[in-house]
């Protein structure tokens, strides 16, 4: 989905300013996605494993899961 979707669709926008964040979902930080992610995004992501580790539970950097 990464590659045939995902990718595809940022090429359509400005990629070197954009911040990807990911949680820290056993699937979603498998090997292969963070390498992929970390060629796409350098040093602007924001995940378990990538350069920027994103504390989990910080209730003041993670998005709401509700509507207010």
């Amino acid at each position: 989905m990464i590659t045939n979707f995902f990718i595809p669709v940022l090429n359509k926008h400005d990629v070197p300013k954009l911040w990807f964040q990911q949680d820290g979902t056993t699937c979603h930080t498998a090997l292969a996605t963070i390498d992929l992610l970390k060629d796409t995004f350098g040093d602007r992501l924001n995940s378990r494993f990538g350069p920027v580790n994103w504390p989990p539970r910080s209730c003041d950097l993670t998005p709401l899961d509700y509507f207010l």
